[in-house]
């Protein structure tokens, strides 16, 4: 195992130094390109269609297993528009991050593509499909999501068949209507008056004077029958160069303030307000995703002595015990405050009211974390006992395997910021490089190498998401379990990925600048928003990648200190808390 860290170890540096002393690779795309191959363009776009619909049809399918292996019994003939939602958010969200790497095989953002060049150019009109997914993001994120939840907690649960609270279906629209008018108003509102009031943006120009080309060399070009070639240009002489080199140049930078559209403009919104969740959340997942699936590696069932198998089973049911005792503690608490507050009103003024509202908000988080712990430790203990021989073996194995890929793309993510996106001046091209250079071996390669970076810190942020709402209870924790998912659990998960679909793709887009450099994203990140008012400011002055970085060293020291979840109250002490108040 220390023979293996070392050989990684010199792997690293053997990159590093590769890329320190390398300069970046010239672009595949040349001037010199033979006239035989500018026909392979239209080949190009067949493939990318046929490559879209592979890649939807993947999703899709991802999506269905998702919604089907993990929905809980009881949303099984019940909740279909809240699982349609869900289902299209996820490919919506996936296939977002995934515009990406088609943007960068696309590559309609080469110069040559407008008609001189256009051999590895995809044709396809990358502007119209990030606008329509800019709207969808919108549409999902403040109609369908939250829509969808109304819809599904109007009702209160099946009491007996066909009892429950609120169970008709005209009833339960008009509840979730009521309610979504409330947050379109509000959030319709917020966009139309940043909008108006942050929607230009100062590009920086530099003001060049060119040359008078009459005083240059004059060339006979011949027409040939298969129309322009690079090739019919005669080899540049010395008066082309004086004329060229007589260029005037202004030192001092100068400006030109444009107005960006509104899907543009909601483009950058929703990545700036995404960003603070996907800073926080993405961070943690970086090194939590990892660390958890090794120790699922290393906390594999394993076959228990009867000694061994007597002192869970006695610990994990008096555990249950004070679990119950917790619960009836809590609903004799609520029912007992019903009955106090009853014909009164408390406002948010109510000093009093708030506090104990928080009280019982944290209490019930701590008690839900006890819970859901619980049954993690009941369900490995049933797969050392009676599910041992019933047990695949291969999920531990996969899990390392995930984990230590997972490892390695993490530890590349944070060199990628350290090296290329934090200084003003990069130290190295790093994963830019390595892109380009994969795909010298396989056209594909290098953008499925982008596709799979960028879809991990989609990933990652899910994760983080959990981890942090169960270390620090701040908010109620949302885990996918197989068989055991509700719908609001599948709707709140949805949401965050949809917040941080953008922001991925902006941090993807700034951390591959120079690979997807021809992209259409890259001319909006990194040149219409990047100057954006109020919000170009926290791009230029990389505000959120030192936060992500923070974080995320942060969470490994922290992690490293406490790298298993326990609970954050003992069962015990919180009954004897609860008793004390009540």
């Amino acid at each position: 195992m220390l023979s293996s860290w070392i050989h990684f170890q010199r792997f690293i540096v053997c990159l590093l130094f590769i890329s320190l002393i390398s300069p970046l690779p010239i672009p595949k795309t040349t001037l010199n390109i033979p006239q035989n191959q500018q026909q392979q363009a239209a080949m190009a776009d067949l493939f990318l269609i046929f490559t879209i619909l592979i890649g939807l049809i993947i999703l899709t399918i991802i999506g269905l297993y998702l919604v089907v292996k993990y929905q809980h019994p009881d949303d099984k003939n019940d909740a279909y528009f809240p699982k349609l939602v869900v289902l299209f958010g996820f490919v919506l969200a996936g296939a977002t991050v995934l515009l990406l790497p088609l943007d960068v095989a696309n590559n309609e953002g080469f110069a040559g593509c407008d008609g001189w060049a256009t051999a590895f150019c995809g044709g396809l009109n990358m502007s119209l499909f990030w606008e329509i997914f800019y709207w969808l993001i919108t549409a999902w994120l403040f109609l369908l999501i939250p829509f969808s939840m109304f819809y599904y907690e109007a009702d209160d649960g099946m009491l007996m068949a066909g009892t429950s609270v609120g169970a008709k279906p005209n009833s339960r629209i008009c509840e979730a209507i009521k309610y979504e008018m409330f947050v379109v108003v509000i959030f319709g509102i917020i966009f139309a008056t940043t909008y108006m009031t942050m929607n230009s943006t100062d590009i920086p120009v530099r003001e060049v004077t060119g040359p008078s080309f009459g005083s240059g060399a004059l060339y006979t070009v011949t027409a040939s029958g298969g129309g322009f070639s690079a090739n019919q240009l005669s080899i540049m002489t010395t008066a082309d160069l004086s004329v060229i080199r007589s260029n005037r140049v202004n030192p001092t930078l100068g400006s030109v303030e444009l107005s960006v559209n509104a899907s543009t403009f909601y483009a950058g919104l929703m990545a700036w307000l995404g960003w603070f969740f996907f800073a926080l959340f993405g961070a943690i997942g970086l090194t939590a995703l990892p660390l958890d699936l090794i120790l699922a590696f290393l906390d594999r069932p394993r076959h228990m002595d009867p000694l061994e198998f007597a002192e869970a089973q006695v610990s994990l049911r008096d555990r249950v015990n004070e679990l119950v005792a917790v619960g009836e503690l809590l609903k004799y608490e609520r029912e007992e405050r019903e009955q106090q507050n009853r014909g009164k009103r408390t406002g948010f003024f109510d000093k009093e009211a708030r506090k104990q509202a928080a009280e019982e908000k944290q209490t019930l988080l701590q008690f839900k974390q006890a819970v859901y712990l619980l049954e993690e430790d009941a369900e490995d203990f049933a797969n050392c006992t009676e599910n041992y021989n019933n047990y695949n073996p291969l999920i531990p194995i996969g899990c390392l395997i995930g984990g230590i890929c997972s490892f390695i793309i993490s530890f590349f993510w944070l060199l990628h910021i350290i090296l290329y996106m934090l200084p003003s001046t990069p130290a190295t091209p790093f994963l830019n490089s390595y892109f380009m250079w994969f795909q010298t071996w396989w056209g594909m390669l290098g953008v499925l190498s982008v596709a799979v970076f960028s879809f991990y810190l989609l990933i990652a942020a899910v994760k983080g998401c959990f981890k942090f709402g169960l270390r620090f209870l701040f908010f109620q924790v949302h885990p996918m379990k197989l068989n055991k998912t509700y719908m609001s659990s599948f709707l709140f998960n949805i949401g965050l990925v949809c917040l941080c679909a953008l922001p991925v793709v902006q941090f993807s887009a700034s951390a591959f600048q120079d690979y997807a450099r021809y992209t259409t994203i890259n001319q909006v990140f990194n040149v219409q928003l990047y100057y954006l008012k109020f919000f170009g400011w926290w791009w230029r002055n990389k505000i959120f990648e030192y936060i992500f970085l923070c974080i995320t060293l942060l969470t490994c020291i922290y992690l490293g200190c406490k790298p298993r979840d326990v609970s954050a109250s003992n069962s015990l002490a919180l009954r004897d808390r609860l008793k004390r108040r009540s």
